[in-house]
């Protein structure tokens, strides 16, 4: 066991707002910065500092990661002031263009995507009410707050199996996956949040359904908006939005493409392993997303704070080629996505479940359990 890693590194995700702050002052070229920076510069920094296979003592005491915890609480009130300043300046801004102004909040949308939902995400697996606030908070900027009962009540019980949205097919491309995931996850976090209140022998209307909670504060991020800037700034915030979701998605997409557990019968599954998920050591990439990249262990123990998550041998996780930026890139185009990654599918289902020989009979078997009507 290795001690815990630095936490400094984990705050190179702050550099980027003063990158949005640049090109909202002067647009032009500058506008490039924030995606060149989260995707490219990330891309080369992996190429130089390599891979981190060190694992961290997991029981390592949690008042020692107190400065890995702050990247994660401050971020909220960071994001917020960087798109309300957005908010009010674009619109006005004579120097900025319309299509400038697009492209000013597609790097928005960038930055609260690739950090803001992320860190919602770890936000969201703790028990300290205040994260879980903070996480619900970095959903509702992007109007996707219905993520966290998906994830949490869904996603981490059904990965790898059909009755999770989120788990990529086989052979499945971007393009088809994302229109999929959009309309299908609501109605999936909807139905497992009811399913919820009725074993508790409430009613779906009940007040503690997260459903109103998730409604209210999306509206209020609605009402901020065109409040700061108008209808323009209430197009741009939306802009702003469905670039997060996009970029999220694109991370659901490749973290277990193809990847299934056993079914054992009667709607039952093996246990979620290390294996059910593609694992990546890159170590800049993994700086700018917390670690969001040693995934297999996330689903293995999803409890475990970042900066405890460890990694494993490619004999018990399967590995990604590159980091999640190259990763998201390659999955926006298909041949290609599938030329890099059917030959590892098919490798991983030959290590791992060689009993399986026709795996198209084996999944058409299940079709009968494929969409219940709850989680």
């Amino acid at each position: 066991m290795k001690p815990v890693p630095n936490a400094l590194p984990f705050w190179l995700s702050l550099g980027l707002p003063p990158l949005a702050i640049l090109a909202m002052l002067q647009g032009g070229w500058t506008i490039a910065l924030v995606p060149v920076a989260t995707w490219w510069l990330f891309t080369l920094l992996d190429a130089l500092a390599g891979l981190n296979t060190d694992n961290p003592d997991p029981a390592t005491d949690a008042s020692s990661l107190s400065l890995h915890r702050l990247v994660t609480l401050v971020w909220f009130p960071v994001q917020f002031a960087l798109l309300c300043l957005m908010l009010w300046y674009v619109p006005r801004a004579a120097h900025l263009s319309p299509s400038e102004a697009f492209w000013l909040f597609f790097g928005m949308g960038v930055i609260s995507g690739t950090i803001g939902i992320n860190y919602a995400h770890e936000l969201m697996h703790q028990k300290p009410a205040v994260e879980r606030w903070l996480a619900d908070l970095l959903l509702a900027s992007v109007l996707y707050s219905h993520f966290r009962s998906e994830h949490l009540r869904v996603h981490h019980i059904h990965v790898g199996t059909p009755r999770d949205p989120v788990t990529a097919r086989y052979n499945e491309g971007f393009h088809r996956f994302f229109p999929r995931v959009l309309a299908s996850c609501p109605r999936s976090a909807w139905a497992a949040e009811v399913a919820m209140l009725a074993r508790r022998g409430l009613a779906w209307h009940h007040r503690s359904n997260p459903f109103w909670r998730y409604a209210a504060l999306q509206l209020a991020m609605l009402v901020l908006a065109f409040g700061l800037g108008g209808w323009t700034g209430l197009g741009l915030f939306l802009v702003q939005a469905f670039t997060a979701i996009w970029q999220l998605e694109l991370v659901n997409y490749i973290e277990h493409y193809g990847l299934t557990r056993r079914h054992l019968g009667e709607g039952r599954y093996e246990h979620v392993l290390p294996r059910h998920s593609w694992n990546a050591e890159h170590r800049a990439s993994n700086w700018l997303l917390i670690n969001l990249q040693r995934h297999s262990d996330h689903h293995y123990k999803p409890d475990r704070r970042f900066p405890l998550l460890q990694t494993y041998p490619p004999d018990e996780a399967p590995q990604l080629p590159f980091g999640y930026p190259v990763m998201t890139m390659a999955a926006m185009l298909p041949p290609l996505w599938k030329r890099i990654m059917n030959p590892r599918v098919k490798a991983w289902r030959k290590r791992h479940y060689p009993d399986i020989t026709d795996w198209h009979a084996y999944n058409k078997a299940l079709n009968p359990v494929l969409h219940p009507a709850a989680p």
